[in-house]
């Protein structure tokens, strides 16, 4: 991708500090925990309207394409269902997993609202929810698999999880390619930088530690059989560069 041929200054305002800062999380970080307080505010400010949202919603579409008519679902971080008008059937259980209970709070309430047996799962960073092997249909991920510091231990749990011939589905941002760093450095970053001190190049190490290539060959790898691969807005041409967000629907072997 083309970040391999960015100068070290460019990639730095595109993709955070890496060099400087890693992908370890520390706890204790000042802008780390400032970061936590905050990013109710930032979340609902940049994702829930305007462009950001407009840019979920490419993800999101991919569900249309999906069967979820009496299926058992486990969601990774679902909080308010945002794809819910894309859903085609009603699940039967919807299992959400989180590392925030205000965010599991809102799941549950719009589960409870749509009459859907649900479980929930508080768990903390690089923890695994005690779900039963093979009990699970479909495995939705949306805008999630870029935070995992373990992403091959998580994907081999999802494989796990997954009933035989049982899907992941979801969607990445294109962390790590040009059009996703300039847009980030032209709305998010700006919002961060207005309204805190906050180092954001730091959190964005932190909070998006994996790349959209890594994160694609990593499924793959896992012995995921590809069915659906899709990137919007320029759906048309497959660059990563190009556009904003991966779609893809995985199935288990």
């Amino acid at each position: 991708m083309l970040r391999e041929f960015l100068p070290t200054t460019w990639n730095n305002k595109l993709f955070g500090r890496r060099m400087e800062f890693g992908h370890e999380i520390d706890i204790n970080d000042p802008d780390w925990v400032a970061w936590l307080e905050f990013y109710e505010d930032f979340y609902s400010n940049t994702q829930k309207r305007g462009l950001g949202k407009h840019v979920n919603d490419f993800g999101y579409k991919i569900l249309s394409e999906i069967n979820l008519d009496r299926k058992t679902i486990v969601e990774i971080g679902p909080g308010s269902l945002p794809h819910v008008d894309y859903w085609q059937g009603m699940p039967f259980r919807y299992l959400a997993v989180d590392v925030d209970e205000r965010f599991l709070d809102i799941t549950r309430k719009k589960l409870d609202t749509l009459r859907i047996q649900s479980e929930s799962y508080l768990i903390s960073r690089g923890e695994k929810a005690n779900i039963a092997m093979g009990s699970v249909d479909v495995v939705l991920s949306f805008y999630s698999l870029e935070h995992l510091q373990d992403l091959d231990g998580y994907l081999s749990y999802f494989y796990k999880i997954l009933k035989p011939g049982g899907l992941l589905v979801g969607a990445i941002p294109n962390e790590g390619g040009l059009a996703w760093g300039l847009g980030r450095y032209l709305t998010s970053r700006r919002f961060v930088k207005k309204h805190t001190n906050i180092n954001y190049d730091k959190i964005i190490c932190w909070e998006h530690p994996n790349y959209c290539d890594d994160i694609i060959d990593a499924i793959e790898k896992n012995d995921f059989k590809k069915l659906v691969l899709f990137q919007r807005p320029l759906g048309q041409i497959p660059f990563s560069d190009l556009n904003l967000v991966t779609s893809f629907v995985y199935k288990k072997n």
